[in-house]
């Protein structure tokens, strides 16, 4: 069993194999603990266990991050992307207009700037 902490960047270089063999181990840690501390144990064990449990957790957080990692790479070329992986923004932002739809000019307001365009005015000084 492991009594150190994990350190978060240990695990960047680990294989996902080794990950998740690291939480199994991590979590038969914890179950013993809780175990001992019912049965009793010294109030240290109580220490241990909020570490073992921020371990697990930092391993989850690796193995989810590179796990999005790859996602990305693979859909970097594709048309859509999961919800999960787009900007989340706001929902008024994620509706608005692109800028190519905003710039669509209609025939009818094409003929009207044509044929009415902005007046120039040339103003004289006085000198």
């Amino acid at each position: 069993m492991s009594t150190a902490k994990v350190k978060t960047g240990q695990l960047w270089g680990k294989s996902k194999e080794d990950l998740k063999k690291q939480l199994v181990d991590l979590k038969v840690e914890l179950g013993a603990l809780r175990t001992q501390k019912i049965a009793g144990g010294a109030g240290s064990k109580l220490n241990k266990i909020h570490d073992v449990r921020k371990s697990i957790a930092r391993t989850l957080t690796v193995i989810n991050a590179t796990q999005r990692h790859q996602l990305r790479i693979y859909y970097e070329k594709k048309k859509y992307l999961p919800l999960d992986l787009r900007p989340k923004q706001t929902r008024a932002i994620r509706r608005r207009l692109t800028k190519e739809e905003a710039s669509i000019i209609s025939e009818k307001q094409k003929k009207r700037q044509m044929h009415f365009p902005q007046r120039k005015y040339a103003i004289k000084a006085e000198v």
